[in-house]
């Protein structure tokens, strides 16, 4: 190779390991001194960012409820969102997904494969078949070479129009171009399967917006509630409780079911009902679903005298239906009752409860009919069942506990349990809960009250209507007012729950538990307890905030707790619900009364007496005061000012129970967004709040607040935030972030000093945030960010005011509030784009500034500045007048700062959590360019110097961290290495372009250096291929590498000369020859203009290196990279224009040398055995499916030559044996070639053409090689392999392999690859849910292995059958991606043709081109590619047509093949191009040399193959063609006086002959015999057309082989080894070859048949003949070894010798000692074989009769069967077979079957000794038939006859077929003598057997002897020697036969005494009898013979004359029965 080729296979990047990062321009210099130019084209967008880029939008925020949950004097405003306007173009927002590439892919057109129309036409033809079929006699007899079909009146395909016309090479290329480029996918990726899910490193979806938290929701309706007795109302009341966790957790819901006549009763206590206390039907949320949770039902009645039992006793034992017999009773009940409604009707008192067990409902297991259960103990009857069910299946998980999602059901509940008045609390409750689930509960013991309570449980819908919210808010949508509603019940979660506040919500419960008045004087037995809510003292203050129950008005100012009648130390259940005010004081308390409710009107006795009194302050050193209390209660009424003290205080004067004794239990919970309850944060925010407000000194409990001491407090307050509770931190995490972040941004001023808080919050916020984050993992997208801290930097941040407004910016403090929902409905979209907006005074600009800035809004919308916050206009404590303007800090500029200099603990932890900090600066900075105007400026004069520094500083201590700290910390190194790329990402839309490069740089160097001494490089590498990912995956990643930068960037950072007179190439892609190599090379200047592609292609090739150590779990990596940014340059709509498309790919051209590399190491796609590498010797397909039966490359393997395709190649690649390691999956290939073939596809051509030309033979075959892989990578497959292929595809396993030598080998620790998946997961309890379409890194690819409990389900889930519509699109899209792939290999081999025309290199060039082409045309192509491809073929053939006609007829061979392939396509379009290239290739060659021998030679020989073999062939559609052809030569005016129509005639009519025998092929495929005579019959007409013959030899042992007959398919190889040897032997004279057929002679004595290639038939040099490649001294050794093969499958041992014979001195003359070593060895193995048990073929005789037969009337034949083969069997099977409807008619045919034996003469036999001899080479059989004169088959011993019939074949069996014609029969008639001679020889054989037998064999013994010597056997030897011996025959012709007989005789009665000694020697004592007998019988036979066989004729003693020579054949003649030994 020249030197200035070799680059080329030392392709050196100079990002080898440690080498160094090439410093990238400088960007900001290069594009202000590169102007864009005035010219508005496509390219302009490449060359600078949009000035519209970053932009803020509004985003009004709607509220879930009708009214607003803030108090009426707040407004809501909307929120400002910074966001970047083109970051939808890329990957980290929208990642690809296969719906949206499906949708896109739904308007493909489909293309037209054969593949996929011959099944349509195959199903045709068999139809077709069963409805019409030739028979044989349709044709004459032997006149095979007839038409079936007239050709002439064929029609032919459409004429292509300008084949016939003379064109100049230049237009027939440029039309081509032109309609190549017609109809072409655009996006190649669009048709490709989208990058992995799971490699998508760069995808950080938007966090979703901060919203209130929801459970689990289910619906309960109460539908009606009836007693047996109706008297009075009940109310009733539902509430949910979790027994396994002793909690409450939901709120009460009050319902009444009375009827109007009830309610009326009560009308006087409640005359204004609220619509919103009607609801019957409640929303329970239910966030940890547990098996423990009961719905339980509360029952009370209104007050009456007497205890609960005794209410109870009617209902229990009164029944309506019985109303006679109670009556009166009935009636005076009810008169009570309305007497008891009207004066006590405010009171209530307990009655009776149930429980539902919630499980029941939901588990769809076993248990309740859904729509009636009639009794309440089947009900609990249920539960136990369930529970052993249920507890089996929650060891899994409390799956089964899923509320969201089972079948509604209606209860009736009738079994009610009457409260007992001492058993009413909690505690009490919650044991009979757990006592309900036990089989043998006490309450089922109990007597219950009888009712029927119906309710209705279903899932909550998504959006009920007419629902109101815990605050009585309608919530949306509420269409009508006036209908009856469904209350939400808010939840108290049994656990803690994770999500920040964002709706205002202020609800207080009192929860009065106990009350002991024992000690308490007077008449103090029915007691209630008052609850009022007071805003001051006087009684008037009580405010009306507590909400109504039932059928009553919304709010009161009291409630009152139930009555347990004479009780004096009574339990309550209640709960009082309260809306209290936002902006509590020091006099707001809750005011409990206690009275005596006097139950039976007597005079002078109040209704009420009060008791006693106490109180609870709700406000206490700034805090609400929550939880339990033992209050003391006052006897009398508190004195003035009590409400500030509280009551354990001992007032003066005061009277108290109990002597100051806590005897009031109460719990007072409360749900507000307003009070934290935490006093860590409590402290904190007051804190803040003294310092904004300036309101000193300030009592905080025990301390006093003054300005020396705030700055200590604060800075302490600050440290012990980590105490406070999680949750709590949580709930109130967005004002805790804008408290902190306020302190950073305003440092307050303290008695004149700047006070800098920075340090001090920056410490906490890191605490802070990292503490959230270890605390809940499971709250994480796969990047490690919590959901809760993202969504507050994207939401809910904001920067603080430039300038203080009054009044001043809005605090937190004691009264926190927070934000309401932000659902995102419509946003308003502003940007800085227009510079004139300016100057109006009220431009949206404005007001985004004011928005941002004022303290009018926080940016969290929180409700924190509400005019109720310390800082509002009804704050408590009054605002500081004198606030001073406070000085102004930027955060971005102090995060950078602290977070440089931070040490220790909190740097651990800010690092931990980088991605906090950098999306806070981020976002700071943005909002910074907005609210200072900077946008407008250069970049570099955006930010200050020191903070520019900052940054630099803190990325590359980060770098420095990631380098030193991968192998220790990989989970943390991991996040951290993500946060900075994402970081650097976002900068660079913001800061100097050029800087971040520059950070980039360092990052690098820091993990180069590294690199040296790294224990395990390939994870650092993987570390450094995820940052490049992410930092490529910004949206103007093209813009950012230059696209249309020259390769030569200014020498010096100012404006050189090169750079001015360089501006105006800005746009011009043209580029100097010397610098087109620099542009295809990972270079200097390329790298430094295209920086971040550069880096990216560095890292793939470095990753792809062969030698890399532990790289191949990185190929996935690399490449999946690549291709997604690929797929966004094809899905991005701004880069659809060509051109712009060109300039894209020229960043990626270097990825073309790379996959060359590469070659070796992909996936070799033409090989369908499992996955393998492509060795060098493998680069060319050549076991092409039509190439032959037996695959050539096979029989030249086996003959151990070089590969038959090697010597077209000009070199040999080197091994890759050693490489295996690094070797690249099936899938990473594919996905690296698709990429490949993108840059082919959108590449400037000219650039292409020119960089081809510089290229060296070597790389231009490598290129080639590479297209060939690409063309069987892509080839489709075929709608029936897609319905094959599982929807899990082999990736799944690739992506498995790969994690677990990801783990194995330490990149990435297993538990931090369990915690990466359990994050995704979603664990079932996070507060704010996970959408696992966006973060789960399952993504539906990854295949599970450590979530045992995940496994199940998703393989469920993958294997899903894909639907019929969904497997055709799917074809389509593989259709179209095959056909673009093929054309895009197309417009690359036009290219190379192109290009090497001009050089002197291009004969080794173009047969690699016409190899790839012919490859092409060989694998499934879709029509619209065929027809570009046939047209390139011929523009090939017309500019070179020596390469087909001078130079490799193996090229000419394979092109004829594969254009009649496609001459027989079912695709019209296809055959007329296919037949028009194969016309002007017969024209071509014609014009060369005035005849077209070698085409006509060649498509002979493929004709001949194509029909032999293809099964798809069809023939009508290949007469078409060869019409079409004859059509093209009659009207070719040009050549119409030449012989050239008349010999293309000649051609397709010798064509068509051999496509009628494939007729007749066609319709015998059913007959074996049949098939293999027509191809014997073919084959015999090429006998002088040696090629030709050898094609269909080995068509026929193909055939052969199918069917088992070993030994016909080795008779076949032999017999083409032969001809091989004929045609060597004339070639030269060789002395180790074998000199022709007769070598052969050994094997069979058919082979001769060979011999008919003599010279004067063919010569060796004529043109194109023998030209195969077989006809060569590896061609007969790869034979002759297949031959060998066979044999040995047949068990023919012997044979294989003779073989061996012919070949061993071939080896040992090429001195090939391995082989001879293992023929020798194969020898061994075969001799050895010899002795085993063989069993050969059976034959047949079968003659065909009736003139139905055709061509076989009156024929006969012998079959060759399978051993073993009885005649019923093949009666059976020809009978089937002729007796089909092509045979059977009218007339009769018969067939005559007769099992025939192999006859050899007797000095035949002295030859044949063993079993193979005796089954080998056989031409003569033989039968016999039985007969007598008058006619019958069977008579007496002496009239019986017998014929023999000896009949001879054509040929020796085994031979090529296995039916042979009978060509002599000869008949031997035996006379009843004979026939006696031969019985009795036979028996004496039989006998002489039996005896000599080993091991010998008493039973067959004894029954040959019995059948010998018993006297009375029918026709037995005794009777034979009474019939022919007892007198001398009077013929003297006869004498011999006598005498034969009696000697035959004299045999027999010596065999039966022999037998009878060794039966004696046999038998046991029990057959001694036996052998006695025979013994007699013996005795008896002969001598009842002797007198017989002792008789001689005399006359055969005398002296005979010699006999004269007979002129007929007799028996006396044959010798097999004169030497007959005695």
């Amino acid at each position: 190779l020249s030197e200035k080729k070799e680059h080329f296979f030392a392709l050196t990047f100079s990002v080898s390991l440690g080498s160094e990062v090439t410093d990238p321009v400088d960007y900001e210099e290069y594009v202000s001194s590169h102007p864009p130019g005035a010219e508005p084209g496509p390219l302009r967008q490449l060359l600078e960012f949009p000035s519209d880029d970053l932009e803020l939008l509004l985003q009004e925020r709607e509220c879930t409820t009708i009214e607003p949950p803030v108090p009426e004097e707040e407004k809501w405003k909307p929120a400002a969102l910074c966001s970047l306007r083109y970051q939808r173009y890329s990957t980290t927002q929208t990642p690809h997904n296969s719906e949206r590439q499906r949708e896109k892919q739904k308007g493909l057109v489909k293309q037209t494969f054969e593949l996929d129309e011959a099944g349509i036409d195959r199903q045709d033809e068999q139809d077709d078949s069963k409805r019409h079929s030739v028979s044989l006699d349709d044709t004459p007899r032997g006149s095979w070479a007839s038409s079936i079909f007239d050709l002439k009146n064929s029609t032919p395909d459409a004429l292509l129009p300008s084949v016939l016309e003379r064109t100049a090479a230049e237009d027939m290329d440029r039309r081509n171009a032109e309609n190549r480029q017609q109809c072409r996918h655009a996006d190649l990726l669009g048709l490709y399967p989208v990058p992995d899910e799971d490699e998508a490193v760069e995808r950080c979806a938007i966090p979703e917006v901060p919203k209130e938290h929801s459970g689990q929701r289910i619906m309960v309706k109460c539908l009606a509630l009836k007693f047996e007795i109706e008297i009075e109302p009940i109310f009733g009341s539902l509430a949910l409780y979790d027994v396994r966790e002793k909690k409450k957790i939901s709120e009460d819901f009050h319902f009444d079911l009375n009827s109007d006549q009830m309610k009326s009763l009560l009308r006087p206590h409640s005359p204004h009902v609220a619509i919103s206390t009607l609801a019957r039907s409640t929303i329970f949320s239910i966030t940890y679903p547990a098996p423990d949770i009961f719905l339980v039902i509360k029952l009370e009645k209104v007050l009456q005298q007497g205890d609960i039992g005794e209410c109870c006793e009617p209902y229990m034992v009164m029944k309506e239906s019985d109303s006679t017999k109670h009556k009166e009773k009935l009636e005076k009940l009810r008169a009570q009752a309305e007497q008891m409604c009207t004066r006590l009707g405010r009171y209530r008192m307990p009655f009776a409860w149930t429980a539902i067990h919630l499980l029941n409902i939901v588990s769809s297991v076993g248990g309740l009919d859904r729509s009636d259960s009639d009794s309440d103990t089947e009900r609990k009857g249920t539960w136990n069942e369930r529970k052993k069910k249920g507890f089996e299946r929650m060891s899994v998980g409390e799956d089964m506990c899923n509320f969201t999602n089972f079948r509604p059901a209606t209860l009736t509940v009738t079994n009610f349990f009457k409260q007992e008045g001492d058993r009413l609390s909690d505690e009490d409750l919650y044991k009979f809960l757990a006592d309900m689930r036990r089989p043998s509960s006490v309450l089922r013991r109990l007597r219950p009250v009888t009712a029927q309570l119906k309710i209705d449980i279903s899932p909550a819908p998504e959006a009920p209507h007419y629902c109101l919210s815990p605050e009585l808010l309608h919530v949306k949508p509420y269409p009508d007012p006036r209908v009856r509603p469904t209350k939400e019940v808010l939840e108290f979660p049994a656990r803690y729950v994770y999500t920040p506040h964002t709706t205002y919500r202020n609800l207080l419960y009192v929860y009065p538990q106990s009350v002991n008045f024992s000690s308490r004087q007077g008449s103090v037995r029915n007691i209630a307890v008052k609850v009022q809510f007071m805003a001051g003292e006087d009684p008037s203050q009580a405010m009306p905030v507590i909400f109504g129950k039932s059928s009553c008005a919304e709010f009161y100012e009291e409630a009152y707790t139930p009555v347990i009648y004479h009780n004096k130390s009574p339990e309550f259940y209640e709960e009082v619900k309260m809306k209290i005010p936002a902006n509590l004081t020091d006099n707001h308390h809750l005011l409990f009364t206690f009275y005596h409710i006097s139950c039976q009107p007597k005079q002078n006795t109040p209704l009420e007496t009060p008791v006693g009194y106490t109180w609870i302050p709700l406000m206490q050193h700034g805090r609400l005061r929550t939880g339990s209390f033992s209050l003391p209660v006052s006897v009398e009424k508190p004195p003035p000012s009590y409400s500030v003290l509280t009551p354990d205080v001992q007032l003066p004067g005061m009277k108290w129970v109990d002597n100051h004794k806590g005897v009031f239990n109460v719990e007072v919970k409360a749900a507000s967004s307003v009070h934290t309850q935490d006093p860590h944060l409590d402290k904190f925010f007051t804190l803040v709040y003294v310092l904004e407000e300036y309101s000193f000194p300030y009592r905080l409990k025990d301390v006093i607040i003054t300005e020396a001491n705030v700055e200590a407090e604060l800075k302490a307050s600050m440290a012990a935030l980590k105490g406070a509770l999680l949750d709590t931190c949580v709930r109130f995490l967005h004002q805790l972030m804008s408290k902190l972040i306020l302190l950073i941004v305003h440092p307050p001023v303290i008695a004149g000093q700047i006070v800098n808080l920075g340090r001090a919050a920056f410490e906490a916020m890191a605490l802070l945030v990292n503490q959230i984050h270890k605390n809940l993992e499971g709250n994480q997208d796969h990047h490690g960010r919590n959901n809760l801290l993202s969504s507050y930097i994207h939401y809910c941040f904001h920067l603080p005011t430039t300038e203080p407004l009054p009044p001043p910016y809005a605090t937190l403090s004691r009264a926190t509030a927070r934000p309401s929902s932000l659902l995102l409905s419509r946003s308003k979209s502003l940007s800085n784009s227009n510079p004139d907006l300016a100057s109006t005074p009220a431009t949206p600009d404005e007001e985004v500034q004011r928005i941002i800035g004022s303290k009018g809004i926080d940016r969290s919308h929180s409700w924190v500045n509400s005019a109720y916050a310390p800082g509002g206009s009804r704050a408590v404590l009054r605002r500081n007048p004198n606030s001073s303007c406070e000085l102004k800090q930027l955060l971005h500029e102090e995060l950078a700062l602290q977070w440089v200099v931070s040490t220790s603990t909190v740097r651990e932890a800010s690092l931990q959590q980088a991605w906090f900090f950098f999306q806070l600066m981020v976002k700071s900075m943005s909002h910074h360019l907005f609210l200072s105007s900077r946008l407008d400026l250069p970049r570099r004069q955006r930010f200050p110097d020191r903070f520019v520094d900052d940054i630099a500083a803190l990325v590359c201590a980060i770098s420095a961290d990631i380098a030193s700290r991968y192998h220790k910390d990989v989970e943390l190194v991991e996040r951290l290495n993500s946060s900075l790329a994402f970081f650097l990402n976002d900068l660079l839309s913001l800061m100097d372009r050029g800087f971040v490069f520059n950070l980039i740089r360092s990052y690098y160097k820091q993990i180069n250096n590294k690199l040296h001494t790294a224990q395990n490089p390939s994870s650092l590498t993987a570390l450094r291929m995820d940052f490049i990912r992410i930092v490529c995956s910004h949206e103007h990643y093209v813009t950012l590498n230059l696209p249309c930068a020259t390769l030569s960037p200014p020498a010096s950072p100012s404006p050189s000369t090169s750079s001015t007179t360089s501006q105006s190439s800005a746009f011009s892609c043209h580029v100097q020859d010397q610098g087109v190599v620099s542009m295809f090379e990972l270079s200097v200047p390329f790298r430094q203009q295209h920086f971040l592609s550069g880096l990216l292609l560095a890292e793939l090739s470095l990753i792809l290196e062969p030698d890399g150590e532990g790289m191949f779990f990185l190929h996935k990596k690399a490449i999946s990279a690549l291709h997604s940014l690929l797929c966004s340059h094809d899905a991005d709509p701004r880069y659809t224009d060509p051109q712009v498309r060109s300039h894209i790919a020229q960043l990626y051209l270097p990825l073309i040398p790379i996959v060359m590399e590469t070659l070796p190491q992909l996936h070799d796609f033409t090989d369908t055995s499992p996955q393998r590498v492509r060795h060098a010797s493998a680069l060319v397909d050549d076991s092409d499916p039509d190439n032959g039966t037996i695959s050539q490359s096979v029989a030249m393997a086996i003959a151990g030559s070089p590969l038959p395709h090697s010597k077209a190649h000009p070199f040999t690649l080197p091994s890759v044996a050693g490489r295996q390691c690094s070797a690249l999956s099936a899938e990473c290939s594919r996905t690296l070639l698709v990429c490949f073939l993108w840059v082919w596809k959108n590449a400037d051509a000219g650039l292409l053409e020119r960089w081809v030309s510089d290229l060296s033979v070597p790389q231009i075959n490598r290129l080639l090689d590479l297209l060939h892989l690409c063309l069987s990578c892509f080839e489709y497959k075929g709608k029936k392999a897609l319905q094959r292929i599982n929807s899990l595809t082999f990736k799944k396993s690739q992506d498995m392999k790969a994690r677990l030598e990801e783990a194995i080998l330490g990149t990435i620790g297993a538990r931090q690859e369990m915690v990466r998946r359990c994050r995704a997961l979603n664990l079932s309890f996070t507060s704010v849910p996970v959408r696992s379409s966006e973060r789960s890194p399952y993504g539906g690819q990854e295949n599970v292995r450590w979530r045992k409990n995940v496994t199940h389900w998703r393989q469920n889930a993958d294997r899903v059958d894909k639907t019929k519509a969904e497997v055709e699109q799917e074809s389509v899209v593989d259709g179209n991606l095959a056909t673009e792939a093929a054309l895009i290999a197309l417009d690359t081999l036009e290219i190379i043709v192109k290009t090497v025309v001009m050089s002197e290199l291009k004969e080794s060039v173009l047969g690699g081109v016409l190899r790839v082409l012919l490859h092409s045309m060989a694998g499934n192509q879709s029509a619209l590619f065929l027809q570009h491809c046939f047209s390139t073929q011929r523009a090939l053939v017309y500019k070179f047509p020596e390469m087909l006609f001078e130079e490799d007829t193996e090229l000419c061979a394979d092109l004829c093949l594969r254009l009649l392939r496609h001459c027989s396509s079912s695709v019209s379009s296809v055959r007329s191009h296919a037949s028009a290239s194969l016309y002007l290739l017969m024209r071509q060659n014609f014009e060369i040399g005035n005849n077209f021998a070698r085409v006509k030679m060649q498509v002979t020989m493929s004709l001949s193959s194509l029909v032999g073999t293809s099964t798809k062939f069809n023939e009508e559609h290949l007469r078409r063609s060869l019409k079409t052809i004859l059509t093209y030569a009659e009207d070719d005016l040009e050549l119409r006086d030449s012989p050239f129509p008349e010999q293309v005639q000649d051609l397709v009519f010798n064509l068509h002959m051999i496509l009628t025998d494939t007729v007749k092929m066609k319709e015998h495929q059913q007959d074996p015999e049949m098939l293999i005579d027509l191809m014997y019959r073919i084959a015999k007409g090429y006998q002088n057309s040696p090629d030709l013959r050898l094609t269909w030899l080995q068509n026929m042992a193909g055939k052969h082989s199918e069917r088992g007959n070993h030994a016909e398919a080795a008779h076949c190889l032999v017999h083409s080894a032969a001809l091989v040897a004929e045609y060597l032997n004339m070639l030269e004279d060789c002395r180790y070859l074998p000199i022709g057929c007769v070598s052969f002679q050994s094997i069979s004595s058919n082979v001769l048949e060979e011999s008919a290639v003599s010279d004067d038939i063919l010569s060796p040099e004529e043109e194109g003949i023998c030209s195969g490649k077989y006809f060569s001294e590896s061609g007969l050794v790869g034979l002759l070894e297949q031959a060998a093969a066979s044999f040995n499958m047949a068990a023919m041992y012997e044979a294989i010798n003779e073989v061996y014979k012919i070949l061993c001195p071939i080896h040992e003359a090429n001195r090939d000692f391995k082989k001879l070593a293992s023929v020798h060895g194969k020898l061994q193995d075969a001799f050895n074989k010899v002795y085993n048990q063989r069993m050969f073929g059976t034959y047949f005789r079968v003659g065909f009769y009736g003139c139905r037969f055709g061509d076989l009337d009156e024929q006969e034949f012998v079959y060759k069967e399978p051993s073993i083969t009885k005649l019923a069997e093949i009666s059976h099977r020809l009978e089937v077979r002729f007796c089909s409807a092509v045979y059977v008619s009218v007339t009769q045919a018969y067939l005559q079957i007769t099992y025939v034996e192999p006859f050899f003469d007797t000095y035949e036999l002295k030859e044949r000794i063993t079993y193979f001899d005796k089954n080998y080479n056989l031409r003569t059989f033989m039968y016999c038939t039985p007969f007598t004169l008058d006619g019958r088959a069977h008579g007496d011993l002496h009239e019986q006859y017998k014929r023999k019939t000896i009949l001879t074949t054509s040929h020796a069996f085994p031979y090529i077929k296995t039916r042979i014609n009978v060509i002599h029969k000869e008949e031997i008639i035996l006379m009843p003598m004979e026939v006696a001679i031969e019985d009795m020889q036979k028996k004496t054989q039989e006998l002489a057997f039996a005896t000599h037998q080993d091991p010998a064999d008493s039973k067959m013994l004894q029954m040959v002897l019995q059948g010998c010597v018993g006297t009375t056997v029918n026709q037995g030897p005794l009777e034979v020697a009474q019939v022919f011996l007892s007198e001398i025959p009077e013929d003297p012709k006869l004498f011999r036969h006598h005498n034969k007989l009696r000697l035959c005789f004299k045999d027999l009665t010596k065999r039966c005494e022999d037998a009878l000694r060794k039966n004696k020697s046999l038998i046991g004592p029990d057959q001694k009898e036996y052998h006695r007998e025979l013994e007699r019988n013996y005795t008896k036979l002969r001598e009842a013979l002797f007198p017989l066989i002792n008789r001689k004729i005399p006359q055969l003693y005398r002296q005979l004359p010699l006999p004269t020579t007979p002129t007929q054949r007799n028996s006396l003649s044959r010798s097999s029965f004169r030497r007959v030994e005695c």
